[in-house]
C-alpha cells in the first residue's frame, strides 16, 4: 500500500489529508486537522463515520506526528457520528503503546452513538474519555505533572 500526505497551513493549525491506495485502485481518504501544542498533538478528525479501512490510516497519522515529536495526544471525535469496530481496536493499541512510552492520550467531544459503540465493545472504561477539549488538555497536562514527580499512573 502506497501512503501519501497532502499538507496544507493555515495559520497555527495544519491540515493533513491523508490518502491511501485501495487494492481497487480507488484511494481512502481521512481528513484531519493537527494542532501542535506544547506538550500534546491535538488530532480533530473531520470525518462523519470512521471505517475499517480508516483505521490504518488514522494509525499511520498518529505515527508519524510521534516520529517528529514524541508527544501526549488528544483525539477530538466532534464530528464523528460512528466507529467501526477496527478502528475502535486501533484506538485501544494506540492508547496502550501511548502510555507504555510515558505518554497520555485522552478522547474528548464524543457523539452519543460513538459513546454507545465503546460502551458496547466494553472500551469505554479502558480509555481516557472527557467531554470538551479543555478537559482532555487537563487531564493531560496533570498526568504529564505525576510522571515528572515520578507518580505511577
Amino acid at each position: 500500500m502506497r501512503v501519501f500526505t497532502i499538507i496544507m497551513n493555515y495559520s497555527q493549525t495544519q491540515m493533513r489529508y491523508l490518502c491511501s491506495e485501495h487494492p481497487t485502485k480507488r484511494f481512502m481518504m481521512l481528513k484531519v486537522k493537527i494542532d501542535t501544542k506544547e506538550i500534546f498533538h491535538v488530532i480533530c478528525i473531520e470525518e462523519k463515520e470512521l471505517t475499517a479501512n480508516m483505521a490504518e490510516i488514522l494509525e499511520d497519522i498518529i505515527a508519524k506526528k510521534q516520529l517528529e515529536a514524541e508527544k501526549s495526544l488528544v483525539i477530538d471525535l466532534n464530528e464523528v457520528q460512528s466507529i467501526a469496530p477496527e478502528v475502535m481496536q486501533t484506538i485501544l493499541k494506540l492508547h496502550e503503546s501511548t502510555y507504555a512510552n510515558r505518554k497520555s492520550i485522552v478522547l474528548c467531544h464524543l457523539q452519543p452513538g460513538v459513546r454507545q459503540e465503546l460502551d458496547a465493545a466494553g472500551l469505554s472504561d479502558s480509555l481516557n474519555i472527557t467531554p470538551t477539549a479543555s478537559e482532555a488538555w487537563d487531564i493531560v497536562q496533570m498526568e504529564e505533572i505525576e510522571r515528572e514527580l515520578d507518580m505511577d499512573i
